[in-house]
């Protein structure tokens, strides 16, 4: 049976989360209801990147197979269907053995931060109105990109077989009103990027040091870390795939 892959755009105010709830508003959720709707059956749906209550995405994807014609046809449909919140940006049919999850090979997050009162920021931005010093929070992501075992920075209780992950880069700039964390990696713990975010935060202000910072990284123990970062300022920006099915998926 084909196989598709399924891009989709979200703002996480609306929603628990991206994976499905029972009695709960879910992208996944959504997603499949307005599918049934158009397709006139039930299609489940497999997700790549789980995000949690109020995180957004730029870019993430579902996988599902289908017999259907003209499926990729269907994209101004599902998005007549969905509630404003959600867009679907393309669907692609992809070799039959492409997983979203399992095939992919780096996930990319922005954590977006401002400290002067603005309206237009609320809604996807931390509003921080203290000063921050850039350049140890710069000293303390270079200490991150040369780390492996994230337990400081992920949650409980997360069901993983391990807390290694490999960061390619991790950077604080300032853009325009903001200042934006980057940062792409193979993988993400639960509550990572967060977590990074506000531990970083704390360096920023003076609170921690960076040695100190270091030596918590390095502890492998999350009751130190800082997991205040709301939910509203993350961004899933991208989930890469290996070159040949990152191609079917772009054109």
């Amino acid at each position: 049976m084909p196989n598709y892959f399924l891009c989709v755009q979200y703002k996480g105010k609306k929603f628990a989360g991206f994976q499905i709830q029972d009695n709960a508003i879910t992208v996944q959720g959504e997603v499949e209801k307005a599918m049934e709707i158009f397709f006139k059956q039930k299609i489940q749906l497999t997700g790549s990147s789980r995000t949690d209550a109020g995180v957004h995405a730029r870019k993430n994807y579902f996988h599902f197979q289908s017999d259907l014609e003209n499926v990729p046809g269907a994209v101004y449909h599902l998005n007549a269907i969905l509630m404003g919140d959600i867009a679907v940006q393309g669907i692609y049919n992809v070799p039959e053995d492409a997983h979203a999850r399992f095939t992919a090979v780096a996930r990319e997050y922005s954590y977006h931060i401002y400290d002067s009162k603005n309206p237009f920021l609320e809604d996807h931005s931390w509003y921080y109105p203290y000063p921050l010093d850039i350049g140890l929070m710069n000293e303390a992501a270079l200490i991150v990109q040369g780390f492996h075992d994230f337990t400081s920075f992920s949650k409980k209780n997360t069901q993983v077989f391990t807390n290694n992950c490999t960061l390619e880069y991790a950077r604080w700039t300032v853009e325009g009103e903001e200042i934006l964390f980057r940062v792409k990696g193979n993988r993400f713990l639960r509550g990572m990027v967060r977590a990074l975010v506000g531990t970083m935060v704390k360096v920023g202000r003076g609170k921690i040091s960076v040695k100190d910072f270091a030596d918590l990284l390095a502890a492998r123990d999350n009751s130190l870390a800082d997991f205040s970062a709301p939910a509203h300022g993350l961004f899933l920006e991208d989930v890469e795939y290996p070159p040949e099915l990152q191609q079917l998926i772009t054109q």
